[in-house]
């Protein structure tokens, strides 16, 4: 299994400035059985968000953490 926190910001730095990226996404990137990559996707994300790294969203509102459906983009300074 490929480190989820590389993969999401590898998969964010291949994106146009502004689009996001699904967590499912970064658990395809990190094991061909994402299910299962999913809690330690969740864990490296709210990691990245507590660093400053990645912003959340849904539908086009910021959240402040990870609850629900999201997104994750870029910080707004990008």
């Amino acid at each position: 299994m490929t480190d989820p926190r590389a993969a999401t910001l590898s998969l964010l730095a291949n994106r146009a400035p502004g689009a996001t990226v699904c967590p499912s996404e970064v658990a395809r990137a990190v094991t061909a059985n994402w299910r299962t990559a999913m809690p330690a996707v969740h864990a490296a994300i709210d990691a990245l968000v507590d660093e400053g790294l990645v912003r959340l969203s849904w539908k086009g509102r910021l959240l402040p953490q990870r609850a629900g459906p999201y997104r994750i983009g870029r910080p707004a300074e990008d």
